[in-house]
């Protein structure tokens, strides 16, 4: 397994030891002991959620306020492009943002740390998405910044993703109020 850093400290990349053979593959989609020898930070997962989303769908860019979450995301079937967006007031990369397609067939995970707006849109037919996260889902917690800030500039490979009518709604980074936002430890 190789843990690989991002350009956003604490933003990380899994690739996971895939064992495959004529009949299909098997590989561990998380063991505590290995991923912190490998370099991942110590967390404690208390909630695991699974989506599935048809092409063309963007959902995000979410977080939680008070109760933030970690995730551990990953692609069971499909493929889809993830971003994480630091979000967090004081932080030398705030406003900053990194892309990674997840899929299927490349078995990458990626960790997006509290603090973190996080978002997708599917690229493949379908796409079944996973979460492992660190905090329990709180809705009046949540918060957003839309897809498409001019300030952020995420280079989505898709040019008019299908949205929730939350996520039509939400603010620029810029438009939310510093006290609305997780704060640099």
């Amino acid at each position: 397994m190789k843990v690989i850093e991002t350009v956003l400290p604490g933003v990380l990349i899994v690739e996971p030891k895939v064992f495959g053979d004529p009949r299909g593959f098997f590989l561990e989609t998380w063991n505590c002991d290995r991923y912190e020898a490998a370099g991942f930070p110590e967390v404690r997962f208390v909630q695991d959620n699974h989506s599935r989303s048809r092409q063309g769908i963007l959902r995000g860019l979410h977080f939680q306020l008070h109760h933030p979450q970690g995730k551990l995301v990953q692609v069971v079937t499909g493929a889809v492009f993830d971003v994480a967006l630091d979000i967090r007031v004081g932080s030398p990369t705030f406003g900053c943002w990194v892309g990674y397609e997840l899929s299927e067939e490349n078995h990458r995970q990626m960790w997006i740390p509290p603090g973190f707006a996080h978002g997708f849109c599917v690229l493949s037919a379908i796409a079944d998405f996973t979460y492992k996260c660190t905090d329990l889902y709180f809705p009046a917690e949540e918060g957003g910044v839309i897809w498409n800030d001019p300030e952020i500039g995420v280079d989505w490979p898709i040019q008019q993703p299908v949205l929730s009518a939350k996520d039509q709604l939400l603010a620029s980074l810029s438009q939310i109020p510093a006290d609305r936002l997780p704060k640099f430890a």
